[in-house]
């Protein structure tokens, strides 16, 4: 808990942005799982995609300057184009009515959104895996 006392007070944003990452994969695993087309999947779905806003916008201003970047923006910010893209299209296809590109889209942003940008997310050199790994972060931005 000290480290993430640690992380909010240094990075309030990178705080931010991994709370709403882990809360919206708990939430989408139990939303992926669940029955669908209840009154709990359609409240449970808009937390879901809200909280996957706050994280893709909130991925936007964090930046790297250490890895292979351009401008700061590494190649995992494409999930960030990916979801930016996919989260209105997922929430189009459900509102004409069609659930199969609805349940493709949304499983889509799931796993590559949630489940790999996040293993990529924890990879040895990145910030969060370095915490998580106990390895030394040299020139991080204070």
């Amino acid at each position: 808990m000290n480290a993430f006392a640690s992380l909010l007070q240094r990075h309030p944003l990178i705080a931010f942005h991994l709370v709403t990452a882990l809360a919206a994969l708990l939430l989408g695993a139990f939303i992926l799982w669940g029955r669908k087309g209840t009154w709990n999947h359609h409240t449970l779905g808009w937390m879901w995609v809200t909280l996957m806003a706050c994280t893709t916008l909130s991925s936007v201003f964090i930046r790297d300057f250490r890895l292979p970047n351009l401008a700061g923006y590494t190649p995992i910010h494409g999930f960030t184009v990916f979801v930016a893209a996919m989260l209105p299209l997922a929430l189009r296809h459900a509102c004409r009515g069609n659930l199969v590109g609805h349940r493709k889209a949304m499983r889509g942003i799931y796993f590559g959104g949630c489940v790999v940008a996040g293993i990529f997310t924890l990879l040895p050199g990145r910030f969060l895996g370095s915490l998580l790994w106990g390895t030394s972060m040299t020139g991080i931005a204070s």
